[in-house]
Parts: structure tokens; C-alpha cells; sequence
């Protein structure tokens, strides 16, 4: 069993940054692709970008060159650093842990945090 809890959101303005962390409990974190979802109001939840057990990334089209995540093992820790924030990044974030292969695949993934709210005001 893995317990996520997001943190670091906010509300900013577009051109701003904003760092998001996902912190883990459990021993095992490092064995885990982990990931970043979002989603929007009315919208279905989608794939942000992702990090697996080799320190592997993947980024959807929409956040490539502004979007970078990271984790630190020794902390049980994700991140997520944005950049050049637009209005349409507003959204709940949530990060994930899974043993799937595919790391932009919602089915690679079974534990889920419980979301931290990203706002981006024009």
C-alpha cells in the first residue's frame, strides 16, 4: 500500500512558476512509476508527465519545455517544477504510483493522491 500527498499548489499568474511535490509513504518507492495527472472542470482526467523506476520521463505535447518532474528516493519525494504557466494549466493536480511500464498510461497506475488545485489567472 502507497499513500501520496500532494503539495505546492496555488493560485499565480501566467508566466509564473510553481513547484509541486509528491511525498510517499512506504519502502519501496523507488521500485514505482510515478506520475502526474490533471484535471479540469468538466474535463476528464489527463496525463501530465511521468517519471519510472529509472528515472525515465514522459510529457504530454502540452507542458513539453515548460514541465519537469523529478524524484529523490532517498526522500520518497516527486516533483513537479512548472514553468511559463498558462491559464489553461489551471486544473487539480494529482500524482500517482503504479508498476506499469507505461508511464503516460492511466492503467500503469494504482495508488492516487487526493489532488492539489492548480490555479493560472490571466
Amino acid at each position: 500500500q502507497v499513500q501520496l500527498v500532494e503539495s505546492g499548489g496555488g493560485l499565480v499568474q501566467a508566466g509564473d512558476s510553481l513547484r509541486l511535490s509528491c511525498a510517499a509513504s512506504g519502502r519501496t518507492f523507488s521500485v514505482y512509476t510515478m506520475g502526474w495527472f490533471r484535471q479540469a472542470p468538466g474535463k476528464e482526467r489527463e496525463f501530465v508527465a511521468g517519471i519510472d523506476w529509472n528515472s525515465g520521463t514522459d510529457y504530454a505535447d502540452s507542458v513539453k519545455g515548460r514541465f519537469t518532474t523529478s524524484r529523490d528516493n532517498a526522500k520518497s519525494t516527486m516533483y513537479l517544477q512548472m514553468s511559463s504557466l498558462k491559464p489553461e494549466d489551471t486544473a487539480v493536480y494529482y500524482c500517482a504510483a503504479g508498476k506499469g511500464v507505461a508511464i503516460s498510461s492511466l492503467r500503469s497506475y494504482d495508488y492516487w493522491g487526493q489532488g492539489t488545485q492548480v490555479t493560472v489567472s490571466s
